[in-house]
């Protein structure tokens, strides 16, 4: 099942995606009663709608019959808007977890050896459609990053890696984008350091869409191809299987930390063909394989990108001015 967030008059209202249409639970229980009331609370935005999901999805499946059966709640998706599937109260990150990333570009001491951790929150998040705000105040080197995004269904601290993926309720796919220039920083002698704060949490810097494909529908989120294009140009391809940390085991090192909760999302790194990579004056070495075309430069005004995770879709951005 694919889980969306969608406008109505204005308001953003729970949904589920099929094929191209969009159908509206609660118009269809309009028509055909088919939730009790704490139900409909549930369904009143998407985190407690998966906190709720086990009482609720019942509810949905018998939702859905009526809709196929009878046509009604249903939008077409070409003339619908789409806003991102959920506002997280978390969004834990890992950076440089894919081997291709780090071999085309300046590490830390901890790239390859632990996921290096950083925070965005719900502040950053955008919908597919939605402006990505290149603030020229905050940097000059705005670059992207599509990576798969771990939805958590199940509450859990200290999480055994064996089991990690039962709290997981699906997946979705997030544009990490980061201001180059307040990442990585320079020494006299050459070599780099990183500060992840400014570089990685700023005002729309977390697109997060299209959907949540519930994890039935992913049984094996280390077999998803991941990609993005800039402007229709090829800029990253590769597939889960390259992640140093699975799904599992990220889960696993966060809820050392945090206690998960259900709307918590984890983001697992991207793969190599940043616009990073060519830039050598942050220490980018770039090696694309694969069709990959390398980035004339960073991202700027009238740009559009577009992230794709196989299983979930593909969301559009395009690059704004503030």
């Amino acid at each position: 099942m694919k889980l969306i967030n969608f406008y109505v008059d204005g308001n953003v209202r729970v949904g589920i995606l099929e094929d191209q249409e969009v159908i509206d639970p609660l118009q269809v229980h309009g028509q055909v009663r088919c939730f009790d009331d704490r139900q409909i609370a549930a369904l009143s935005n998407t985190v407690s709608a998966i906190a709720a999901w086990e009482q609720l999805k019942p509810a949905i499946d018998d939702c859905l019959a009526i809709s196929r059966k009878q046509g009604l709640g249903r939008y077409p998706l070409s003339k619908t808007r789409i806003a991102a599937p959920l506002l997280p109260s978390t969004i834990l990150c890992s950076g440089s977890n894919y081997l291709s990333h780090n071999n085309e570009k300046a590490n830390a001491d901890t790239s390859g050896k632990e996921p290096e951790f950083f925070v965005k929150t719900a502040d950053c998040v955008i919908g597919p459609g939605e402006g990505i705000v290149h603030d020229r105040v905050l940097t000059n080197k705005l670059d992207g990053e599509v990576e798969l995004a771990i939805v958590i269904g199940k509450a859990g601290r200290h999480i055994p890696i064996e089991n990690a993926l039962d709290h997981v309720f699906g997946y979705t796919i997030v544009n990490d984008v980061t201001a180059r220039d307040r990442q990585v920083r320079s020494r006299p002698d050459g070599t780099h350091w990183y500060e992840l704060g400014r570089g990685k949490l700023f005002d729309t810097s977390a697109p997060l869409g299209p959907c949540i494909t519930t994890a039935d529908e992913i049984p094996d989120p280390q077999d998803l191809m991941v990609k993005s294009w800039v402007n229709g140009e090829l800029r990253q391809i590769s597939h889960t299987s390259q992640m140093i940390w699975t799904c599992a085991q990220l889960i696993h090192f966060f809820s050392i930390n945090m206690t998960l909760k259900p709307g918590m999302v984890i983001i697992t790194g991207t793969p190599s063909g940043t616009a990073w990579s060519t830039d050598t004056e942050l220490g980018g070495k770039w090696a694309g394989t694969d069709g990959m075309i390398p980035a004339k430069g960073y991202l700027k005004k009238g740009d559009l990108i577009a992230c794709e995770v196989e299983g979930i879709g593909r969301m559009e951005n395009p690059v704004v001015e503030a």
